[in-house]
């Protein structure tokens, strides 16, 4: 039966090779619960695989599915799950999210509270749990002065924000557009690009305790630079983190309710925001990855579904 539609590619290539195409509907097993999606995250990565930079052959064997993050309600409980109820509103990290419906672990959900809009919800799941993992990373501490790059992104904003809430000063790059926005957060902001260094170094002289690269452009050597070593560096965006010494980090380490259990009160308070930049229809898919794809957001793109 078809009751479903999904965002798919067929070929790697520029958003024009996105379509929304009728699915099956997905049937929850055990252990699963079916949601129905309201609002889906757009990120970088999706850009990245549907340009096919993380495929080894020409094209791929089956179309793929587009998104990471969701939010939406409850429509269909698995044989054995007791602890969620059809209608329940609810968000979370799932392949294939940009579509109507996704089938995923019920131990991996996130309830939504009230105050939280469908669209603010998909916006959430891949920034915080990125940036919550980094800082546990970098062992952020009161006192410690952090560097972020790419501070007004999706993840580099969470992050810069976790460590304020954690006690460190945080220093920002972020580009003209966004240095007053930053600074609002109490986010001290620096403009990226060459002379980093020296404009650090004008605001802290000797340097910093820690780096996040949240841009994946070529920052690790200065970063290592102003770290004193590569100790307290580390990247979510640079494949060649182990040329420098650096970490890098990739994917969940803990479950996601953990996550929130952290970050949501954090949201509740005041003390993160991510804004949401924009927002599509799922039709207009396409429009919304072409966004992506020219950087220097502030916040997130979202799908609504």
């Amino acid at each position: 039966m078809t009751g479903a539609r999904a965002v798919r590619y067929a070929r790697y290539g520029d958003p024009g090779v996105l379509s929304v195409d009728s699915v099956e509907l997905p049937e929850p097993g055990p252990g699963e619960v079916r949601v129905a999606v309201r609002a889906a995250g757009v990120n970088p990565y999706d850009s990245k695989a549907r340009r096919g930079l993380y495929a080894s052959d020409g094209a791929p064997a089956a179309p793929v599915r587009v998104g990471l993050e969701y939010s939406g309600v409850v429509d269909a409980l698995g044989p054995d799950v007791t602890a969620w109820a059809v209608g329940d509103p609810v968000f979370g990290l799932a392949a294939g999210s940009a579509a109507t419906h996704v089938v995923v672990p019920a131990d991996g959900l996130v309830s939504k509270p009230d105050w939280l809009s469908f669209p603010q919800a998909a916006a959430l799941p891949v920034a915080c749990e990125t940036a919550y993992r980094a800082v546990r990373l970098l062992d952020v501490a009161a006192g410690d002065t952090v560097l972020v790059h790419a501070a007004a992104g999706g993840v580099g904003l969470v992050a810069s924000q976790l460590a304020l809430a954690r006690g460190a000063r945080v220093i920002g790059t972020a580009g003209a557009a966004n240095q007053e926005f930053l600074a609002s957060l109490g986010i001290e902001p620096v403009l990226y690009g060459d002379g980093l260094a020296a404009r650090v170094r004008a605001i802290v002289p000797d340097g910093v305790d820690a780096v996040l690269d949240a841009s994946g452009r070529g920052v690790l050597p200065v970063s290592v630079e102003l770290a004193g070593g590569p100790e307290r560096v580390v990247t979510i965006a640079d494949g060649s983190a182990s040329q420098y010494g650096v970490r890098a980090t990739w994917s969940a380490d803990l479950p996601l309710p953990r996550v929130f259990e952290t970050v949501l009160p954090l949201i509740h308070q005041g003390a993160v925001q991510l804004p949401v930049a924009a927002t599509f229809p799922l039709e207009q898919v396409a429009e919304a990855h072409a966004v992506s794809e020219t950087g220097h957001l502030r916040g997130k793109l979202v799908l609504t579904v």
